[in-house]
């Protein structure tokens, strides 16, 4: 296999599994909130997906280090294909309720969460595979993130106008099925089980228990300041992320008169846009300041976004507005990734970025509830304005918390 295989592969299915999501993130609120009218509901729907993701990958990371990463992605994709096909079909046959909507996108949840962990898991043995610096790998998958969320999101809005938002999920499922066969095809089966070692009074060479491997990151992470720091920090503006894709601007959209083909072409902008980005970002990634163009681009992707929604501005100003925010937020993962890596034990790979994204995940699956419960309290613009300063307060958190200064330091032994 050539050196460069691997990484073709990573990117070719990220690319389809990441357009089929990103499918799935419009068609499923649009799906609830056609029918339902309830921005509530559209919360709590999100909410039944995004649950068990964050769960679900949290407690994925010792198993992605003990089986290795290739196997978990191919079964999980795998199975994700039946459970986004029973969408369609149920809707096809006139029996998609809520009542059976809801254990679905739980479903989809629980195994997209080890998935992603898992491709996530194989980025640095990918790079080394490929004898190329993390901060390039890491930009060149988030052009690919952001390239996929761009045709996916362009691609929603269209195919839900055109056949309805619950055949469209078709798709998705056709991403997933293509996604596993190319993890199969064209990835090796990189596995990293720990050093044996075992409870305190276990017998010499008796490998630890899964409890114990969990425990084992979670000390790891919590133990570094600058891990933490993102976490408090990501979370943060996940949860206002989620409000505003799974609630707060499906609500705008619809309430100014507008279809499902704007809400893409809105998504199109900041997604397309943010491409540049990160390719910068993979360009020369290893030259940047990290800590400064992370909160440079932090305050440009957050507050403005809401700003011009909350105030209704022009269709120009918003799109070019988003556009801004696009570009900047394609420097964000590749720094963040970068940086991630970098500070952990290669041997804990698995469960220590896996509990590192699930924390980070952990308040979204609350987003779309905190989005329908704030405008029904005090409505949709004062939402967007209340979000909007709030995500504004957690982009200066690298300015106001000292163990950010520790960002731009690359711990010498993480890949050891």
């Amino acid at each position: 296999m050539r050196r460069g295989g691997p990484f073709l592969a990573l990117a070719a299915a990220e690319t389809l599994s990441l357009s089929g999501t990103r499918l799935s993130t419009i068609a499923v609120p649009w799906l609830v909130l056609s029918t339902t009218g309830s921005p509530v509901l559209t919360g709590l729907t999100a909410m039944m997906e995004m649950l068990p993701y964050v769960a679900a990958k949290a407690l994925s990371g010792p198993l992605i280090d003990r089986v290795g990463p290739k196997r978990i992605a191919v079964v999980c994709d795998t199975a994700s294909v039946a459970v986004v096909g029973l969408v369609p079909l149920l809707d096809l046959f006139g029996l998609l309720t809520m009542p059976l909507l809801l254990p679905v996108v739980f479903a989809m949840g629980a195994l997209r969460g080890p998935s992603d962990a898992a491709k996530q898991a194989m980025v640095p043995d990918i790079a080394t595979l490929a004898a190329m610096p993390l901060e390039r790998v890491t930009g060149v998958v988030g052009a690919i993130e952001r390239l996929a969320s761009t045709a996916g999101a362009a691609g929603a809005g269209a195919l839900i106008g055109l056949i309805g938002p619950g055949q469209a999920l078709v798709v998705n499922a056709v991403t997933f099925a293509a996604a596993a066969l190319i993890v199969a095809a064209g990835i090796p089966g990189f596995r990293r089980v720990p050093e044996p070692r075992g409870a305190p009074g276990a017998r010499p060479g008796e490998m630890s228990s899964y409890l114990g491997d969990l425990r084992e990151g979670w000390r790891f992470l919590r133990g570094d300041a600058v891990l933490v720091s993102i976490v408090i920090m990501v979370a943060t503006t996940n949860l206002l992320d989620q409000a505003y894709h799974a609630v707060l601007l499906p609500v705008w959209t619809q309430s100014s008169g507008h279809g499902p083909e704007l809400l893409g072409a809105m998504f199109s902008a900041f997604t397309g846009a943010s491409i540049a980005g990160a390719a910068i970002a993979a360009a020369i990634g290893e030259r940047m300041p990290r800590l400064m163009v992370y909160t440079v681009a932090f305050l440009l992707t957050g507050f403005p976004r809401f700003l011009v929604i909350a105030l209704d501005a022009p269709l120009a100003l918003i799109f070019i507005t988003l556009a801004i925010a696009g570009f900047a937020s394609g420097f964000l993962n590749p720094i963040l990734s970068a940086v991630i890596f970098e500070r952990i034990p290669k041997p804990l790979t698995g469960r220590v970025t896996a509990m590192n994204a699930a924390l980070c995940f952990v308040l979204i699956p609350f987003g779309g509830l905190v989005g329908g419960a704030l405008i029904s309290m005090i409505g949709l613009a004062a939402a967007l304005s209340l979000t909007g300063l709030v995500y504004l307060a957690a982009t200066l958190f690298p300015l106001a918390l000292k163990s950010f200064r520790g960002f731009d330091k690359a711990v010498a032994d993480a890949g050891a």
